[in-house]
């Protein structure tokens, strides 16, 4: 099973979380950004219906697959701060 793992880091003048390397957008608080992570968190692992989904690699490829709604990855929020 997959992990997605939230990280609360400082950005651009105030606190975000990160994904990979994709940030949230900026919250003026380290509280707003750790409970915006730990919303994101919870509604990832939420099942939902199984859909057919589009998405576009690096590469400008397309690619067409069906996404079980309850393929849910585990998810883990990381305050170090």
């Amino acid at each position: 099973m997959t992990n997605v793992k939230y990280r609360i880091v400082q950005h651009d003048g105030g606190w975000a979380y990160k994904v990979g390397d994709v940030f949230s957008e900026p919250f003026r608080s380290h509280a707003a950004a750790l409970g915006a992570a730990r919303k994101a968190a919870r509604e990832q692992r939420t099942p939902g219906r199984t859909e057919v989904i589009e998405w576009e690699d690096e590469n400008g490829v397309w690619h067409t697959e069906t996404a079980s709604g309850s393929d849910r990855p585990e998810t883990d929020v990381e305050d170090k701060a």
